[in-house]
């Protein structure tokens, strides 16, 4: 699966894992130099406390565009270090263009 904002791959991995109808990509399969940290949080009954980060490529931002759960709860540990992604951050599989 590939992760593409603003016409750049920013993460690539064939280990995803759906959940909700999200693909959750490792870490390690992100080109950090497209992330920053955002400070926004939100609160899932079930997985726990996500963190976002916003998207930047070509000096065009996507705003809280990726999140990921730092402590899981424990219904949701096979998501751990993992990211997701949404606010117009296309997921398409990695033989497509």
């Amino acid at each position: 699966m590939k992760a593409i904002w603003n016409g750049t791959v920013i993460a690539e991995s064939n280990d995803t894992v759906v959940v909700q109808g999200n693909h959750y990509f490792p870490f390690e399969s992100l080109k950090q130099q497209f992330f920053t940290d955002s400070l926004s949080t939100s609160a899932c009954p079930w997985k726990g406390t996500a963190l976002y980060c916003s998207v930047v490529v070509d000096h065009k931002e996507a705003i809280d565009a990726a999140w990921y759960y730092p402590k899981p709860k424990t219904a949701a540990n096979h998501i751990s270090g993992k990211y997701a992604f949404w606010r117009g951050v296309e997921i398409v599989e990695s033989g497509s263009p």
